[in-house]
């Protein structure tokens, strides 16, 4: 399917991909909950404070369990960029990066605003939730690459020596584009990392993560989709780094009983790579949704994104259900995160009954205006 067509989905394949879409976004919010108390303490630090079986369950942070960091933030808003940039191709105006980029200003806005302006109708209705504006530690550089309005590009992108975890935090959507070929999302995660992230690691980590969501919305393996973003990036320059993470974690997988230390050995740092790697590889080891969450926040390193991306793709493989119900509950924001989710799957899947050159529905137009 290319990005134009639209597929014709029946009634089970439409349940099947809103769960998926579901388990994405609710998926990547728990591993983040998960790992934002102890993201970036040693091992030990975190034994120390949590016993010897370390994090098993939400820690309070930010005045709270199940609070959420910038990384669900900017992931929102992400989802919030590609449903408008559908809504606006009504009007002849399509290049996504761009709707993405207006979306990731909205979310700029709420690390400075003290809430929300409701005379803004043209934000919509995602950037009208209170919850939204608190900082939950956002990065210099996404803070810095959306602190004016001049987007950056794979010519001239923001930051261009930064390698670090914060735009492959917020890629994982561009994989729910099912409708498009793996090789047009990839581009699109790349375009769009650039406008904070100018390393090569940092573009490409974005595009294989892209290509891996994608790979398992369509029903696919985790070891196949992987396989599949592997043989893409074999096409990009500058992806060495990448592709040698990545053939690291699927060699970890038969190296003995998953813990710490095969986690350490992938990466400990918040480098793009070592943060896709672990997150894969925890996905592949895991008995289930919360044994492979819990490998993913316990280790020396970036908690919070490692377990968020480790969410997302346990998510997006086995669907909403698979979650802990527990967990659940207590998330942070989950009304929203549901809301948007479904928002998600009902423009890919029924936009033309939404909206069309001619005509919308007009409560539609009022969440995401075309404007």
């Amino acid at each position: 399917m290319s990005t134009g067509a639209t597929a014709i989905w029946g009634r089970a394949e439409q349940q099947d991909f809103r769960s998926r879409v579901r388990g994405c976004l609710l998926g990547g919010a728990i591993g983040d909950a998960l790992g934002a108390a102890v993201s970036g303490l040693s091992l030990e630090e975190i034994r120390a404070a949590h016993g010897v079986e370390a994090v098993t369950d939400f820690v309070p942070v930010h005045g709270r369990r199940g609070a959420v960091t910038a990384v669900t933030q900017l992931t929102l808003f992400t989802v919030d960029g590609l449903i408008r940039a559908q809504v606006r191709r009504d009007t002849g105006a399509w290049h996504p990066p761009t709707d993405v980029h207006r979306a990731h200003l909205r979310w700029a806005a709420t690390q400075s605003d003290w809430g929300p302006d409701e005379r803004r109708t043209e934000n919509g209705w995602l950037a009208q939730e209170e919850w939204l504006y608190a900082r939950r530690a956002p990065t210099r550089e996404c803070l810095n690459g959306f602190g004016d309005t001049t987007m950056g590009t794979l010519d001239q992108p923001k930051n261009p020596a930064a390698r670090d975890s914060a735009a492959l935090t917020r890629s994982a959507p561009f994989g729910l584009l099912v409708g498009w070929e793996p090789q047009l999302v990839l581009q699109l995660a790349v375009e769009c990392a650039a406008q904070t992230h100018g390393h090569p690691t940092a573009l490409l980590s974005a595009g294989a993560l892209a290509v891996v969501v994608h790979g398992l919305a369509r029903g696919q393996t985790l070891d196949g989709s992987v396989q599949q973003a592997l043989a893409l990036l074999a096409e990009r320059p500058g992806h060495e780094q990448v592709t040698d993470a990545l053939q690291q974690a699927l060699g970890s997988v038969r190296q003995g009983i998953p813990g710490p230390a095969l986690i350490e050995a992938l990466g400990d740092t918040d480098s793009s790579e070592e943060v896709l790697a672990v997150a894969v590889y925890c996905a592949l080891v895991g008995e289930d949704v919360r044994h492979g969450l819990r490998l993913a926040v316990n280790h020396s390193g970036p908690s919070a994104a490692t377990g968020a991306l480790c969410g997302v793709l346990l998510g997006v493989l086995h669907g909403e259900t698979a979650l802990p119900p527990a967990w659940l509950a207590e998330l942070e924001g989950r009304a929203t995160l549901l809301e948007l989710a479904d928002d998600f799957a009902m423009e890919m899947t029924q936009g033309p009954a939404l909206h069309s050159p001619s005509a919308a529905a007009p409560g539609w137009l009022t969440r995401y205006p075309r404007g």
